[in-house]
């Protein structure tokens, strides 16, 4: 990885983002010496401009920060640093330096899942409830799948939100199973969904259907 640091006067801007998260959490500048120290380390480390000293975040708080990837952009100027903080990133004790709180995404998660999922179907380890559905096959994932959606009817219409969600965690669990062994992802459902979204998507839909018609 080519970094240009002389561009800046041997300052380069790094953005550090929580690894998991996904949310942006501070804004630093490293020089050489502060990047090779944070390859070393594993610590986010900086050159702090108003010291004029290299310094690793959380050395005095705690909180530091452990490096998961470094990238740099196209202009080969500016770093993009993932990692995952101890604590509070923000000397005022905030999650980050904006003052935003740094929670999960809850919808992110769902595709972490699909790809432990898709890590199970590569590696197919005994005793997984996740392989023996891979090794039934698609019938008996499908079958299973509608069981699952059954019992979240069942659920919405005669029983509790509580249950209701239990089973439909179920059935979405067991439809991503399903997407993967088709070779689709969860995410070409959200496009697809998103197209349909365009106002345009239903006219152009009754436009196709009535010139297969024709045909």
């Amino acid at each position: 990885m080519k970094i240009d640091f002389e561009k800046c006067g041997g300052l380069v801007p790094a953005i550090i983002q929580d690894a998991k998260t996904k949310n942006v959490l501070m804004l630093g500048y490293m020089n050489e010496e502060a990047y090779q120290k944070t390859l070393d380390t594993k610590k986010v480390t900086f050159w702090s401009r108003s010291r004029q000293c290299l310094w690793t975040k959380g050395e005095t708080s705690g909180n530091f920060l452990h490096l998961v990837s470094i990238k740099v952009d196209c202009d080969n100027d500016t770093l993009l640093v993932r990692a995952i903080p101890d604590g509070p990133t923000c000397h005022t004790g905030t999650d980050t330096c904006w003052g935003e709180t740094n929670n999960p995404n809850s919808l992110q998660f769902i595709s972490e899942l699909q790809d432990f999922i898709e890590k199970r179907h590569e590696e197919m380890p005994e005793g997984s409830y996740t392989t023996k559905l891979f090794r039934e096959g698609v019938n008996k994932m499908a079958q299973k799948l509608g069981e699952e959606a059954i019992e979240t009817v069942i659920e919405a219409t005669n029983g509790t939100n509580e249950q209701m969600l239990y089973e439909a965690s179920d059935m979405l669990y067991h439809l991503l199973v399903l997407l993967t062994s088709k070779g689709l992802r969860i995410e070409d459902i959200a496009t697809e969904l998103q197209r349909r979204h365009d106002p345009s998507w239903d006219a152009q839909r009754r436009k196709s259907k009535a010139e297969g018609t024709m045909k």
